[in-house]
C-alpha cells in the first residue's frame, strides 16, 4: 500500500463528507474561506471510511497559519461552550 501525501494547504483530513462540510463550516465562522475534495470514487459510492472516504479540507496559503489554530482548538476542546450548551441557548423563564 502507498502512502499518501498531502497538499501543503490541507489543513484537515475527514472521514466522509459530513465531518468536512462541519469543519469547512466552522472556518468559515472564523472567517477563512475553506474547500473540501474527495476522491470521486468515494464521493460517488458513499464511502466515509478507508482511503477513498477521506475528504481533504484546505485553505487559501495566506489562511493556513491561522486555520491550523482553529484546527488544533478544535481538537483541543477550546471552541466548547461552557456547560455543554449551545451559544444562544436561553433559559425559558416560563419552565422554573
Amino acid at each position: 500500500m502507498f502512502e499518501r501525501k498531502l497538499g501543503d494547504n490541507v489543513v484537515y483530513v475527514a472521514n466522509g463528507m459530513l465531518e468536512a462540510e462541519s469543519v469547512k463550516i466552522l472556518l468559515e465562522s472564523f472567517q477563512i474561506p475553506a474547500y473540501v475534495n474527495q476522491e470521486s470514487a468515494g464521493l460517488t459510492y458513499g464511502l466515509t471510511v478507508g482511503p477513498l472516504g477521506e475528504v481533504d479540507v484546505l485553505v487559501p496559503p495566506e489562511y493556513l497559519e491561522q486555520a491550523k489554530g482553529v484546527i488544533s482548538d478544535l481538537k483541543n476542546g477550546l471552541l466548547e461552550q461552557p456547560g455543554g450548551g449551545s451559544a444562544d441557548e436561553t433559559e425559558d423563564p416560563d419552565e422554573n
